[in-house]
């Protein structure tokens, strides 16, 4: 295998493994940030041995082994820990040269709690919720400092200096690595939620720059909603925030054009939606459903989302369900723009003036003013009334309120062709 080829490898292998093996070496260190560095040392063993070597028959169980030893070499330098270090010492050489098998369990050893208990620790609240983004895509996504900063449009040195503090507020706040319990548990797993769905929604429709989707950020938060709906099954809405990502990626071929430019929902050719993921979707809101005792946000959420995965053409579409699924979504989970949600589907259902009413109750919204598709919506609604010069004006404010270059270009496009 050449060199590109093992470059290649390593990096495939790192995306996969890392988590894992960051968290293994936290539950040891019992910090996060000398963690990190370890499983960083353990990568550059790889990018220095493998192509002389060749890639192990179980990489990550290498990997891991490499960590555990730099591990011992951190307890040394440090001089602490002495019965930890003989203690780590003793089992590595009694694995040592054994079989394949008995290094796998060295890899696997509690990895389901340890990689629970890092997801915990990157999503914790004394972090800023762009410290815990940045922190996640690194430690569970794999993500280099530069991609999570082409990601969201930031510069580099910015993503590398959230991570840097974030990983120091955490030691200088000597917070465990632990998986907390009864109501502290409650409230992070709120956030660990909060902050995969808004990777996800980053990627589904990104906040600025010239591209409208980032599949590769929805790609990341699935694959991390599908890992804490395997370490935490009975929870419901970890089912229902992947139920609902489910669904709602699998629209994502379909919501842009061969140039890259926006297809709105009811414009889409919905034979492009993806199937498979369709069905997992709506198989992930079974097992949430059966597992609430009453439905969360996500779930509700995911079952709106389910009712336009039902559709097969726009005109199918459930809206009169929909509204009533944003009514139970405001009376648990009241927000301004989930209101604007309700108000689209009210329009949908019974009608443009029904929608507009609640429409303009919500311009006085404070946390609207500068959100862009409550003009937006504004003037889809005054389209269909028959009202073109005030939907012309929406269309355009909502053009100026707009980030991304792609959605700008739409919004304007909408407000010529109001005015025709």
């Amino acid at each position: 295998m050449s060199v590109p080829e093992v470059r290649r490898t390593v990096d495939a292998v790192w995306r996969i493994e890392s988590g894992k093996l960051i968290a293994a070496l936290a539950r040891i260190v019992r910090d996060v940030s000398v963690a990190e560095d370890l499983a960083q040392d353990a990568l550059v063993a790889a990018l220095e041995q493998w192509p002389r070597t060749g890639v192990p028959d179980n990489p990550g169980a290498w990997l891991m082994t490499i960590g555990k030893r730099r591990a011992i070499d951190h307890f040394r330098r440090q001089q602490r820990l002495e019965r930890k270090v003989t203690e780590l010492g003793a089992d590595l050489e009694r694995r040592q040269g054994q079989n394949g098998a008995e290094i796998d369990e060295v890899a696997e050893d509690d990895i389901g709690d340890d990689l629970l208990r890092l997801i915990f620790t990157a999503c914790h609240p004394v972090l800023s919720r762009e410290a815990q983004v940045a922190l996640t895509l690194r430690m569970l996504g794999g993500l280099t400092s530069a991609q999570i900063a082409r990601a969201f449009l930031v510069p580099e040195s910015t993503v590398a200096q959230r991570i840097v503090r974030a990983k120091r507020t955490l030691t200088t706040k000597q917070v465990r690595f632990e998986l907390p319990r009864g109501a502290d548990r409650e409230v992070r797993l709120s956030s660990v939620l909060e902050v995969i769905y808004l990777i996800f929604n980053e990627g589904y429709a990104a906040t600025a720059g010239d591209r409208w989707i980032r599949p590769e950020l929805c790609e990341e938060a699935l694959r991390l909603g599908r890992i804490l709906a395997g370490l935490v099954p009975d929870e419901s809405e970890v089912h229902g925030l992947v139920a609902l990502m489910e669904i709602q990626a699998s629209r994502l071929p379909a919501r842009v054009d061969a140039a890259g430019e926006p297809i709105l929902l009811l414009d889409q050719d919905r034979r492009r939606w993806d199937r498979l993921l369709i069905t997992r979707g709506l198989a992930a809101l079974q097992r949430a459903e059966r597992l609430a005792e009453r439905p969360g946000p996500y779930c509700l959420q995911a079952a709106i989302a389910s009712c336009h995965a039902r559709a097969m053409t726009a005109g199918e579409t459930d809206w009169i369900r929909i509204a009533a699924l944003y009514a139970a979504l405001v009376e648990i989970d009241p927000s301004p723009v989930v209101d604007l949600n309700r108000a689209v589907a009210l329009a949908m259902a019974f009608g443009p003036e029904t929608g507009l009413r609640l429409v303009d109750q919500l311009a006085a919204e404070p946390a609207l003013e500068r959100y862009h598709l409550l003009p937006s919506v504004r003037g889809d609604l005054l389209v269909r009334l028959g009202r073109p010069a005030e939907a012309r004006e929406e269309f355009t404010r909502a053009a100026a309120l707009t980030s991304n270059e792609r959605e700008r270009r739409l919004l304007l496009r909408r407000a010529s062709e109001a005015a025709e």
